[in-house]
């Protein structure tokens, strides 16, 4: 697919609540675009203040179902972020008041007495509203939940997506999500997870956690593992917001600035990823007129500086390098030999069998077909159910002449390929053999 050419980044992600709000594209376009843009900073803001994620996240998912109906009747308030707070904490209170006593609503999360949330006035502006992310972003990321279970949270939580959508990152159930996200919950609770940020002294060891989901969730928006879209434009730019504000308040580590390199390059592509009619377009086919010059320029940036840092050749670091070479390519002209370069190092940090994979895809390109599918050999072990070796190997097999084989291998792909974009992509390869 798009990351055909050995582009470097995203690896495929593997990786709960109530649903979105009631989809109302024709009549509620405002709704949508606050559950974009308000969806998060503002369950961020009330799970500090009522100490509870299921209330929080029930509270405000009533706030959008109410302004559904209420503002195609009465019109958009005009602040709408203001309008969905003072809705969602009045649902809350309503809640709790229908309780015998609210001792009987134990907390779920701990609050440092001298790191209380502030809470502002129902009529501020959403600029005055504190931005609470990061700390619902290491309380879901902490490292008392399994792996899964973290990115779970964050998809649902501060993504918003669905319990569905979550489950189809799992390719589980719905019921196996909502069960998983209901544990995940409770263990915040049974282990007293604060609801803060790290101390200086913590940080280093939780920061590296945090940026894994952050990369999966972006990785699950850039190449969506299920569904009839490849490209999830809301998701990419949340995990881009969220490590923008973790870049904010950690501006001295190289790692944080690397991934949101990373994030800022793969994403600039995203209008040349497609064609007018939704099939994809490969990389060295791309318009690229039709990046977005404004975030390759940051990107860039945020690149050099990580790479200029001390322990600045993370594996997030290499990446965006990699990145940054196809991004940089003068004419078109992609340097194969660093990107081949860059991807040995990457492999020797990581083991992972998707850099060898990008590695063998690059070699491909520098030294030729043959050279390529031999560094795909004895892969099926490792990546058996990943379609886009068996595309790798097809392609590769195609420009050698070898049609026969390489139609297997498309087949094999076909059969693994989880979206309809791709399944179009792979069936139209065949055709062309």
């Amino acid at each position: 697919m798009d990351r055909h050419a050995g582009e470097g980044g995203c690896g495929q992600l593997t990786d709960v609540g109530t649903g979105s709000i009631p989809p109302h594209p024709e009549s509620q376009p405002e709704v949508e675009q606050a559950h974009r843009t308000q969806w998060s900073r503002l369950l961020a803001l009330l799970t500090g203040e009522l100490r509870s994620i299921d209330l929080a996240e029930e509270s405000l998912q009533d706030a959008f179902a109410t302004a559904v109906r209420t503002w195609s009747r009465d019109g958009v308030p005009g602040n709408p972020a203001g309008w969905l707070l003072t809705a969602a904490r009045n649902r809350a209170r309503d809640r709790l008041r229908r309780e015998a006593t609210l001792a009987r609503k134990l907390p779920l999360l701990a609050v440092d007495a001298d790191d209380a949330v502030p809470v502002p006035s129902d009529e501020d502006d959403v600029t005055t509203i504190p931005d609470e992310r990061l700390r619902l972003l290491f309380t879901c990321c902490h490292p008392a939940l399994a792996p899964e279970a973290r990115v779970a949270l964050t998809a649902r939580l501060l993504g918003g997506l669905t319990t569905v959508e979550v489950a189809r990152l799992f390719l589980v159930s719905e019921t196996t999500m909502a069960a998983r996200i209901t544990r995940a919950k409770k263990k915040i609770a049974a282990a007293g997870i604060p609801y803060r940020v790290p101390s200086d002294a913590e940080l280093p060891a939780r920061l590296p956690g945090v940026l894994a989901v952050l990369y999966l969730v972006f990785t699950e928006g850039y190449a969506a593992t299920a569904g009839e879209r490849l490209l999830r434009e809301d998701l990419c730019a949340e995990a881009i917001r969220l490590t923008r504000v973790l870049a904010t308040h950690t501006p001295d580590e190289p790692e944080v600035l690397a991934l949101l390199a990373l994030m800022l390059l793969h994403h600039s592509r995203r209008d040349a990823r497609f064609d007018p009619s939704g099939d994809v377009v490969l990389l060295p086919e791309q318009d690229r007129s039709r990046w977005h010059a404004g975030e390759i320029g940051e990107g860039l940036e945020y690149a050099e500086r990580a790479l200029r840092m001390p322990g600045g050749k993370g594996t997030y670091a290499l990446q965006a390098a990699i990145a940054a070479e196809h991004a940089s390519a003068v004419d078109e002209a992609v340097d194969w030999a660093a990107i081949v370069t860059l991807y040995e190092l990457l492999e020797r940090r990581t083991g992972s069998p998707v850099v060898r994979l990008n590695r063998a895809v690059a070699v491909a390109e520098r030294d030729g077909p043959e050279a390529g599918l031999a560094l795909l050999d004895g892969m099926d072990e490792t990546l058996g159910r990943h379609h886009l070796l068996y595309s790798a190997r097809a392609d590769m097999l195609r420009r050698l002449g070898r049609t026969a084989e390489a139609a297997a291998a498309y087949g094999q792909a076909l059969a693994l390929a989880g979206t309809e974009t791709e399944r179009r992509f792979l069936e139209g390869r065949l055709r062309s053999l």
